[in-house]
């Protein structure tokens, strides 16, 4: 059962990935959660480090694109003034974001990762739609209701994952 909310790895941050550890493991986009993985949900703006992240991976020729089950204006406030592509409504855990999203990229499922803080839907949409991920640790520490509403329940899932997976541990990189 855990199978499906098991991500590729598990790293601190969406910061921490480099456009090299994703050629190693010839990855050709990033499709990436937007609250508590790019920003801070209650940060919009974002960061330095943020601004840094997104300019190495413009300049390696990365795509990076948002995919959110937060309405469109929600996240092209995020979005638009970093120049990154969306899908809003993605309605994760369902495949249909990330569908559409690699449709967008011309990119099939194994070239592209999921980035994301939540297992019950950041990692299991990527499963669902055949893609690697990587479970990053959220932001900040607070949640807007509906995601303690999901991390309430994932704490049990994430609990069987780690036992059943020993391997798995926080990184700094992809290993």
């Amino acid at each position: 059962m855990t199978n499906s909310f098991t991500p590729t790895w598990m790293i601190d941050a969406i910061y921490c990935v480099t456009p090299e550890q994703l050629r190693q493991h010839n990855i050709k986009a990033v499709l990436t959660d937007l609250d508590n993985t790019l920003v801070a949900w209650n940060n919009p703006d974002g960061t330095q480090e943020l601004h840094d992240w997104l300019l190495e991976m413009q300049q390696a020729e990365i795509p990076v694109m948002i995919i959110s089950n937060n309405s469109a204006s929600r996240i092209a406030r995020v979005a638009d003034p970093l120049k990154l592509n969306f899908v809003s409504r993605a309605l994760k855990p369902m495949t249909r974001g990330l569908k559409e999203a690699t449709t967008i990229l011309q990119l099939q499922p194994s070239e592209v990762v999921m980035v994301g803080d939540q297992l019950l839907t950041d990692v299991w949409s990527a499963h669902n739609a055949g893609m690697r991920s990587i479970l990053v640790k959220p932001l900040i520490e607070t949640d807007q209701w509906n995601t303690k509403i999901n991390r309430f329940f994932e704490k049990g899932v994430k609990r069987n994952m780690l036992k059943d997976n020993p391997q798995l541990q926080w990184r700094k990189e992809l290993d």
